[in-house]
């Protein structure tokens, strides 16, 4: 391998959408950085078989809140 080429590859910790954690090494942000799932195989409905479970972190409300009654007229 080419030397100084390479992303530095280090610890990081994932927090799943049901609040449990792990560590495990990737060249994500920097080291000890905290990644935090929106959608992982406990709320995905290609590992539950279901429809998408997703957590509303604001996203969705804040959008609803700029765009919601974009285009709709009332009668």
């Amino acid at each position: 391998m080419k030397k100084g080429i390479h992303p530095d590859y280090h610890t990081i910790k994932v927090v799943m959408t049901d609040g449990t954690s792990f560590e495990t090494r990737s060249t994500y942000a920097e080291a000890g950085a905290t990644l935090s799932l929106d959608i992982d195989p406990l709320s995905h409905p290609a590992w539950t078989g279901g429809p998408a479970k997703l957590a509303d972190r604001g996203r969705v409300s804040k959008f609803q809140q700029k765009f919601g009654a974009f285009g709709l007229k009332k009668s």
